[in-house]
């Protein structure tokens, strides 16, 4: 045995040593790293042989993409946000796998993009909508026309079965999941119409209520984005070029970075400086087609609302499970084993509280329990001296 024989064995050894301590830095430091990013999915309507609406040589589908990735491409500036896209690409996707890629990534956010149209080529503006049950024509019409799609998909009667497209009453009937998450859906869907008045100069539709299809079946926070009509000469020309889609898709992405700063911290925001935007033409405001104009407005300061369960003074901090118009009794078993809980109700809207404490910290390890139990969307709120209150706000002297 020579030299070299001989030694071989230990450097073997060395190398191998340092192979696995390389290898187990590189995977569990970027699994660490994924678990504290803010997962948001992206979703770009229609696709394939889905045109979606077309109008004067618009085609849905090719705007709500390029406006997607535009979005998509804001928000990777930022390592703390993870995108996640359901189509990045002219293909066709299934509505109920659009929601299940959402679902597996575990998206604290899902954001569907589209195009209205109308044939009275005078209705325009953006709506934003959430899920949720309406008897308002014109929402339900708007849901019926999306959620069509399902029949360009194989075996779409079995698969949603007990769901007639062309009827979205009948989702009334089916298990709605709505209700934990619809509070921040509001929320995300008033930030969007907001940005796209405060940023471009657009008529708002407000934020509505529809049974999307879409919607129904992604289990957190989520809203669906008509950025405007396609059918209007004006507006159509407008979300078809390049400077356009590049406004829409930066208002979006604002959106989105203000609402993850509200409810799940701030972190850095690296969008790109946007040139001081010129509004677009002004067209007719008579939409005889579209119903009233049903705007929730996102309050410019979080709302002083008390809290009878805490002392009158001092700085406390709770964890927001969810927010039903349903009354529901406040034990553990009804809020997978968490308590204490509490409720206050306003705007006809009840909303749960898990824990109380006097430390923002305390907060953050409540906040990840109520996580861990299931309540994806859960969020800290803060109050001082008995009145609600920003986390910011909280944490001053």
């Amino acid at each position: 045995m020579n030299t070299l024989q001989m030694h071989l064995p230990t450097k073997f050894f060395t190398q191998i040593t340092l192979w696995t301590a390389m290898l187990l830095v590189c995977c569990l430091a970027p699994s660490s790293a994924r678990s504290q990013k803010f997962k948001v999915t992206l979703d770009a309507g229609h696709g394939d042989h889905d045109y979606g609406a077309v109008y004067n040589g618009h085609i849905e589908k090719n705007i709500a993409l390029a406006v997607v990735l535009k979005v998509g491409k804001q928000l990777e500036q930022n390592n703390d946000i993870s995108v996640i896209y359901t189509r990045k690409t002219d293909v066709f996707v299934d509505l109920i796998e659009r929601a299940n890629i959402a679902n597996r990534a575990d998206s604290q956010l899902f954001v569907s993009i589209h195009c209205n149209a109308n044939k009275n080529s005078s209705a325009d503006g953006s709506e934003t909508y959430v899920m949720g049950m309406t008897k308002i024509k014109s929402n339900l019409e708007a849901a019926k026309k999306e959620n069509q799609v399902i029949t360009m998909e194989k075996d779409y009667k079995q698969k949603y079965e007990g769901f007639d497209p062309r009827s979205p009453e009948t989702m009334i009937g089916m298990t709605l999941m709505q209700e934990e998450f619809l509070d921040n859906s509001i929320s995300m869907a008033s930030k969007i119409q907001n940005k796209f008045i405060d940023n471009l100069g657009r008529k708002s539709r407000g934020v509505k209520q529809a049974p999307y299809m879409v919607l129904h079946k992604a289990y957190m926070p989520r809203v669906l984005i008509e950025m405007g009509f396609i059918s209007n000469i004006v507006e159509g020309n407008f979300l078809d070029s390049e400077e356009g889609q590049e406004k829409m898709a930066q208002a979006i992405a604002e959106a989105i970075l203000s609402y993850k700063k509200e409810y799940f911290g701030s972190g850095e925001a690296n969008l790109p400086t946007v040139r001081p935007s010129q509004k677009m033409e002004e067209v007719k405001k008579n939409d005889s087609v579209a119903a009233p104009i049903a705007r929730v407005s996102e309050p410019k300061e979080t709302p002083k609302t008390t809290d009878s369960s805490l002392p009158i003074s001092g700085t406390w901090f709770k964890i927001q499970l969810s927010a039903s118009p349903k009354k529901m009794e406040l034990k553990a078993e009804n809020f997978k084993g968490l308590s204490p809980i509490s409720m206050t109700t306003d705007n006809g809207f009840n909303r749960y509280y898990y824990g109380q404490c006097a430390t923002y910290d305390e907060a953050k390890r409540l906040l990840k329990e109520a996580k861990s139990k299931g309540y994806g969307s859960a969020f800290v709120i803060a109050y001082k001296n008995g009145q609600r209150v920003t986390i910011q706000e909280a944490m001053q002297p």
